[in-house]
């Protein structure tokens, strides 16, 4: 069966850091564009960032831009996010995704890009 799994978050204080990563289970990620994805409660889930697989080409959403970093090691089959100087708004569940479509320039925050989900992991940032 394929599956994603998030891991690495949890609770932390406005400026600090996580780092969220996504793993592959019954599949490696080498193949896959990456998206993650965020989901505050009474919101719609929102695209946080992605990276492609045909030029290693990396998206951002302007609210985490120069916050956060999005990397892959394929020899792990993992995707991180790398999130600093983390804001209270940051607050939300995270989710992985993969593609295999092989170009995300336009496409990378649309939910529908993507074929497998993980379950997410909560993200909460306060004081």
């Amino acid at each position: 069966q394929l599956q994603l799994v998030e891991s690495g978050g949890g609770l932390v204080q406005p400026g600090g850091s996580l780092r969220l990563s996504c793993a592959a289970s019954g599949f490696t990620l080498d193949r896959y564009g990456i998206g993650w994805f965020r989901q505050a409660p009474g919101k719609e889930r929102e695209g946080v960032s992605a990276i492609s697989i045909s030029d290693g080409s990396t998206y951002y959403a302007d609210s985490v831009k120069g916050r956060f970093t999005i990397s892959r090691d394929n020899a792990k089959s993992t995707v991180y996010l790398q999130m600093n100087t983390l804001r209270p708004e940051d607050t939300a569940v995270y989710y992985c995704a993969a593609t295999l479509r092989t170009r995300l320039l336009f496409i990378w925050r649309v939910p529908t890009t993507y074929d497998y989900w993980g379950q997410g992991t909560q993200v909460t940032v306060s004081s």
